[in-house]
């Protein structure tokens, strides 16, 4: 599964320490960790959140590598669904503040229109159900999903309770992706 997942450590710089503390991660203390970086990636980070899986066989919980996996999905959906929240929270700020949001309309990048044409369309056409299958896709950073929906959705409890979903799901299908791992769950 870790060569599916590529080399741990890859961000390079002060992140790179971040992701390696997620990879050696054992024990309840490397729960935390994983919960930790979860959160952050939520909000902050654009790191994968894959990585999460890499200890599953050396977590040393005194699970088999089956109950591993379901402790760090747990973990890991828990710490990204509360990293969410506080996204969400800054995203309601957001929407009072008009000229902070005009300001990210007009700047070079524009992420709000690129999100706009891909993610809030997802998020219109079926709300929560879609921010939870838009965290189901591996591989694609889930920071600009949360954000996006972060902009148009208003319930706290759902839209924590679709996170929470979506990246259990994502960690579900990447292990489907990594050989069938999935069947072991």
């Amino acid at each position: 599964m870790v060569a599916f997942l590529g080399e741990c450590g890859t961000a390079g710089g002060a992140l790179g320490p971040l992701e390696e503390a997620v990879c050696t991660a054992t024990g309840p203390t490397g729960l935390g960790i994983i919960a930790i970086y979860s959160f952050l990636i939520a909000f902050i980070l654009p790191l994968p959140s894959e990585v999460v899986l890499v200890p599953a066989e050396t977590l040393r919980l005194g699970l088999s590598t089956t109950g591993n996996l379901a402790a760090i999905i747990v973990a890991s959906a828990f710490g990204k669904a509360i990293g969410s929240l506080f996204a969400f929270h800054i995203g309601q700020e957001a929407k009072e503040y008009g000229p902070l949001v005009q300001r990210i309309k007009n700047s070079r990048f524009d992420l709000i229109e690129w999100s706009e044409k891909k993610t809030i369309k997802i998020a219109q056409e079926y709300g929560y159900v879609g921010l939870a299958l838009a965290l189901c896709v591996p591989f694609f950073p889930d920071t600009l999903s949360i954000y996006a929906f972060t902009v148009l959705e208003e319930d706290y409890l759902r839209f924590g309770a679709a996170t929470f979903v979506g990246s259990a799901g994502r960690l579900l299908v990447t292990l489907g992706l990594a050989g069938g791992t999935l069947a072991l769950l």
